[in-house]
């Protein structure tokens, strides 16, 4: 409401305090998704981002981010993304974290103008890591012979069915350099005022809330209903922002999957267990 009809509203019907829009950014990051299982990234969030930048009357948007990481792309397009709808709308943008911001989740943190954690809230966790099997002699004792036909000595660079090869193992670790330092960039872009002389920083490790605000990672610690209402007063109310829901009221993922239904259903099902495996596998680096 604009605050000249407000001046001639009587005064039963005014709204006194301010509406602050919340985003939930939860869960591990990855692309894809599916309506049984949306995950993370730049499709299933920029919707409510949008619609929560876009909420005029609005001082401030307050993003809830509880991940693990995952996606380093896909990370720091939602960071990208925040960043950008914060100086088109002239927002301040305060991100709270709840049991975990590490790794591309304290990316996506660093897009608020502030993180506030709670002291036993785990942040950090500025590296880079990639994971996988190997199965080359599975397949020897079960008698199969693995067959792969290329074009291009190097498209069965990091094969799990067969043998690691030091050169392969070399270009891995080179391109986990080059993200690494992208990180850092962004890391230093954002706090490096406020950044702690220690180089332990960029090492991997990750941090309780207390000790990642005496690094410089957060600004403060506390509860967003808390902190909210302190800076901009007690009748200040938190509306959360949800996307789109489909059937049976689940929330639509931002992205869809082409082809035969069965193809989909199937599809889905082989491509949940491995991303249900990874997820598991990200919390469990945080004994979560």
């Amino acid at each position: 409401m604009t605050g000249f009809l407000k001046k001639w509203m009587p005064k039963r019907f005014r709204k006194d305090g301010v509406t602050i829009p919340v985003v939930r950014l939860h869960g591990a990051i990855m692309a894809g998704g599916s309506q049984f299982r949306p995950a993370l990234n730049l499709a299933s969030a920029s919707t409510v981002l949008e619609k929560a930048f876009s909420m005029k009357d609005a001082p401030a948007v307050a993003i809830s981010i509880n991940s693990p990481g995952g996606s380093p792309v896909q990370s720091r397009l939602i960071y990208q993304r925040i960043r950008d709808l914060a100086a088109e709308k002239n927002k301040r943008v305060i991100v709270f974290v709840e049991d975990v911001a590490a790794s591309g989740g304290y990316m996506i943190a660093l897009a608020g103008d502030e993180i506030i954690a709670d002291p036993t809230s785990i942040v950090g966790s500025i590296g880079v890591v990639s994971g996988g099997f190997g199965f080359p002699e599975l397949l020897k004792k079960i008698g199969v012979e693995r067959r792969v036909y290329t074009a291009g000595q190097n498209k069965v660079m990091l094969d799990p069915f067969q043998p690691e090869k030091e050169k392969d193992i070399e270009f891995l670790k080179g391109l986990q350099l080059e993200i690494h330092e992208i990180f850092i960039g962004m890391v230093k872009a954002r706090r490096g005022h406020l950044l702690a002389d220690n180089l332990e920083i960029f090492s991997g490790l990750f941090w309780t809330g207390n000790r990642a605000k005496d690094l410089g990672l957060i600004d403060g610690l506390g509860d967003m209903r808390g902190e909210l209402k302190k800076r901009f007063g007690d009748k200040t109310t938190l509306q959360l922002i949800s996307g789109a829901r489909g059937l049976f009221g689940r929330r639509q993922p931002g992205a869809t999957i082409s082809g035969d239904m069965a193809e989909r259903i199937t599809a889905s099902a082989i491509s949940g267990l491995a991303d249900v495996a990874e997820e598991k596998a990200l919390w469990g680096r945080f004994g979560l």
